[in-house]
């Protein structure tokens, strides 16, 4: 299954590539040469579909769990101040999203939207230190039952150049759901509450709706 905000990219690639296929078979008579460009266009085809991919993940929502907003690799995990929404420190989970990753966005509590922002901006790598706050994104904050306020914030990367954001102000969310997509390469930045429980280790790889990034300290200490 793609995702809806990739079908006209797929549609015109798939037409494109069907085009470069057929001239090279008529018109490119040497044999090697018209091969390349055959495989060069199936190639990029593929690359669009992989990239555009939705799988399906069935989500039972637990409010005792963050999950993994996106699929990527943990590249930082530490306590800041989170100076847009919150204005005090916080602690930071960032994902990044090669272009082989999936793409979609999900919520990763169930909960209340009690803040959307969209923010254009500059495309630093997605793991510049600055890319946070410089580059193009969208500031989410879910209200959720257990852990209060949670921000999680999309980062555009050297390549990306749209972000999709559907969380509105007011929303009813549910964990899991597809809240979004981020073209083309990218991260995700979570601020979680400062009583959390990281429950990831840098560099590990994690599966969106699926992970398990946090979850409340016990009680107990």
């Amino acid at each position: 299954m793609f995702h809806r905000e990739g079908q006209t990219i797929i549609l015109v690639t798939f037409f494109i590539t069907v085009g470069i296929i057929l001239s090279a078979q008529f018109f490119v008579p040497i044999d090697w040469l018209r091969i390349a460009f055959q495989l060069a266009a199936f190639i990029v085809l593929v690359l669009i579909l992989q990239f555009f991919r939705n799988p399906k993940r069935l989500v039972t929502p637990n409010f005792d769990e963050i999950l993994a907003p996106v699929d990527g690799k943990v590249v930082v995990i530490e306590e800041v101040e989170e100076t847009e929404y919150f204005k005090e420190k916080r602690k930071q989970v960032s994902i990044f999203m090669s272009p082989l990753n999936v793409h979609v966005t999900r919520y990763a509590s169930s909960g209340t939207i009690t803040f959307s922002k969209y923010h254009p901006g500059k495309y630093l790598v997605a793991w510049h230190p600055k890319s946070s706050t410089e580059n193009e994104r969208t500031t989410v904050v879910i209200h959720t039952p257990k852990f209060g306020e949670i921000l999680y914030r999309q980062i555009a990367g050297a390549l990306a150049r749209r972000i999709v954001n559907y969380a509105e102000e007011g929303e009813q969310v549910t964990q899991g759901e597809d809240a979004g997509f981020i073209k083309f390469g990218s991260r995700v930045d979570l601020f979680l509450p400062l009583d959390a429980d990281i429950t990831v280790d840098l560099n590990q790889k994690v599966v969106g709706a699926k992970t398990c990034i946090a979850t409340l300290k016990s009680q107990d200490g």
